[in-house]
């Protein structure tokens, strides 16, 4: 690894020879808290206009995210578990939502002070625009190594009023709708997107029924100053999970639910909502301050795919505030600016557990307690024009992380508990404009990540927190190139290395999932993506990634095994996206994607070997204009080819039992359909 290090800046220096320089238009980052142009940020930063994708169906964030080198998506459909979004591996290994990174939209964390996020309330008719930072980044927001996923939804700040509708049906009795409006009026603005949902599903057991309402509305306070509010809300009241099946199941039956799946009615009813305000100052002190707050509700209740203590609900509260000044200075005629911020976050649990028979009965209640989380931190960063072509980038966060258990129940003694965690993660990185076409970045930055409530059980059935169970840390090493060869060629390039120690990693015991740290891990990997404009009409895209990620020092408890060595479960080595995107003047509009993964695992030995999985979806449509409104009319096909393949593997499910009997498999649906309209105006 380190004679890549060594090699690669030889390699992409030469990049600026090849061509003409191109002017980049030029594209602004808030992902890092710091807005400034993506050309100065020394990080792995890709930036996507989810709202110009004609024809896709939005009925998951994989339809824009698949293109991003270095994410790997699964679980598409299973909306009781969620999207599973992991970021050079980290997050693979969540059973549920997504671990390991931080998510926000329009500036609000979707991520909990105890480092869990959900995405089921994100609606995808609504976003704009996502950025996605890959990396160990505990500096932007504590508590994450994988990175940050930051979503902007629509706005009416620049836009005329209008509004939309869509209608999409398809294969399995897909059925979703969507109304908007947007528009600006005077010194106001609104953006308002109503959808519903409703999916019976590839697989027995795996319906949802889902409503979402996402507004926003804004008011220009003075020429500087403007305050927006925020609302979000959700309602699902059916999300079915069908399982996991073991492989002999899934081949005789790739449509089936696990044993229990149907038998017990497993899934979730969620209930949530949320408000922010923001407000923002762009000449508060000679530099631009941002203002947060919001409050949200979640009311939650699952049954879990198998009997015993399995049937979960609770009623969160999660609120909280950020507040961050940046402020632009000059020292010996060089650019400066200087980040300062503080994050409060507050999460309030009343949490429920009961113990339901293979009958679906319940049998005893198993837990009852208030959980509480508090998350506090204070960060600066600073960007330094060493030259006009040369800056540097420093930065430092201190984070402090409480945790409580209050026992409600004291049936078999009190199990209360407290734990806290004070961690310091820090960035240094360099990123030189080689010429205006072209940058070269390196950086190396530190971050940690605490266990969640859920992975803080105790595995050995006293109850309260497992006192063995640490956060793991991380320090991550790259460097990069991004920029353009000639006026269509547009590239980034990643190379890196990251250490972590005490990696947090799953196994299950009864159908329940546990965790332990494992020693230490290593991730070496390389990511590339092309976009190459090929004419007026038609672009070309094409990523890769390259992961190596072992366990370096991991003897594994629960398989009586020592894994050092062996490749991290859940991963490929290798992920290609191509994707061709065509659309003419006359409003003809066409998409091929493919998607290849190399062969994984599906437990830390590595005993058993998953295949790799190739897909090619297709879609298309016309879009016909009339004075001021537009009618547009698509199609798609998912999985063209018809493979066999799994849509989700859930790792080191079902450890106490024989290998043969373990259900890691979520089949995904071979051949699908599904068309609709949308009507502006």
């Amino acid at each position: 690894m380190k004679c890549l290090h060594l090699t690669v800046f030889p390699l992409l220096v030469p990049l600026s020879l090849f061509a003409e320089p191109a002017t980049l238009e030029p594209v602004t980052v808030t992902s890092t808290r710091m807005e400034r142009p993506l050309a100065d940020t020394p990080a792995a930063v890709t930036v996507v206009d989810a709202g110009s994708k004609l024809g896709q169906p939005r009925l998951q964030l994989d339809e824009s995210l698949n293109r991003v080198p270095g994410l790997y998506l699964q679980n598409r459909y299973n909306f009781a578990q969620g999207l599973r979004l992991s970021s050079r591996g980290f997050g693979s290994r969540a059973p549920f939502g997504v671990r390991g990174l931080r998510l926000n939209v329009d500036g609000f964390p979707e991520t909990l002070p105890d480092g869990q996020s959900q995405l089921d309330s994100i609606d995808l008719f609504a976003v704009e625009q996502i950025t996605v930072l890959r990396g160990p980044s505990s500096l932007f927001y504590g508590n994450a190594t994988g990175g940050v996923v930051d979503i902007t939804t629509q706005s009416g700040k620049t836009r005329n009023d209008s509004a939309s509708v869509s209608l999409v049906g398809g294969s399995h009795g897909l059925k979703q709708a969507n109304v908007q409006t947007t528009g600006r009026h005077d010194q106001g603005h609104h953006a308002l997107s109503l959808t519903a949902l409703d999916y019976p599903g590839f697989r027995e057991q795996s319906e949802v029924r889902k409503y979402q309402f996402t507004g926003q509305a804004g008011w220009d306070l003075a020429d500087t100053r403007t305050v927006t509010v925020f609302l979000t809300a959700m309602d699902t009241p059916v999300a079915q999970d069908p399982g996991g099946l073991t492989r002999q199941q899934a081949h005789q039956d790739r449509r089936q639910a696990s044993r229990f799946a149907s038998r017990l009615n497993a899934g979730q009813q969620v209930d949530q909502q949320r408000l922010g305000l923001h407000y923002r100052d762009d000449a508060f002190a000679n530099g631009l301050l941002n203002a947060r707050a919001f409050i949200s509700q979640r009311d939650f209740r699952q049954q879990l795919p198998f009997p015993g203590s399995s049937l979960i609900d609770y009623q969160r509260l999660f609120y909280g505030a950020r507040l961050d000044y940046t402020l632009p200075f000059t020292v010996l005629t060089l650019p400066h600016r200087l980040l300062l911020g503080v994050d409060m976050d507050r999460q309030e649990d009343d949490r429920g557990r009961r113990a339901v028979s293979p009958t679906g009965n319940i049998t005893a209640v198993t837990a009852d307690e208030e959980q509480q989380a508090s998350a506090n931190g204070i960060f600066l960063q600073l960007d330094s024009h060493l030259s006009d072509r040369l800056m540097l980038t420093i930065g430092g966060r201190a984070d402090r992380l409480r945790m409580t258990i209050n026992d409600a129940l004291l049936t078999d003694g009190n199990d209360s508990g407290r734990r806290e965690f004070a961690e310091n993660s820090y960035s240094a990185g360099l990123s030189w404009q080689v010429s205006p076409a072209h940058t070269l970045y390196t950086t190396v930055s530190s971050a940690f990540e605490s266990p969640t409530f859920t992975e803080l059980a105790n595995p050995s059935g006293a109850g309260g927190f497992n006192p063995d169970l640490e956060p793991q840390t991380a320090l991550n090493r790259e460097v990069g190139a991004r920029g353009a060869l000639g006026d269509r060629l547009f590239y980034e390039a990643a190379l890196f290395r990251v250490d972590v120690d005490d990696e947090i990693t799953p196994y299950e015991i009864g159908g329940r999932t546990f965790y332990q740290n494992a020693g230490q891990t290593r991730r070496d990997g390389l990511e590339l993506g092309l976009e190459h404009a090929t004419t007026d009409h038609l672009t070309l895209a094409f990523s890769w990634t390259w992961s190596d990620f072992r366990f370096q020092e991991f003897y594994d408890t629960q398989q009586n095994a020592d894994v050092s060595g062996e490749r991290l479960p859940g991963i490929p080595q290798h992920q290609l996206f191509a994707g061709i995107d065509w659309q003419a003047d006359s409003g003809l509009f066409a998409s091929v994607e493919s998607l290849l993964g190399s062969h994984r695992y599906a437990e830390n030995t590595n005993r058993t070997r998953v295949g790799s999985e190739w897909l090619v979806n297709v879609r298309g449509g016309k879009a016909w204009t009339l004075n001021r409104q537009t009618l547009t009319l698509f199609a798609g096909i998912d999985n063209l080819l018809d493979r066999d393949y799994y849509s989700n593997l859930r790792i080191n499910a079902n450890s106490d039992r024989p290998v043969e009997n373990r259900g890691y498999f979520e089949p995904g649906p071979g051949t699908g359909y599904y068309a609709g309209f949308t009507l502006d105006w």
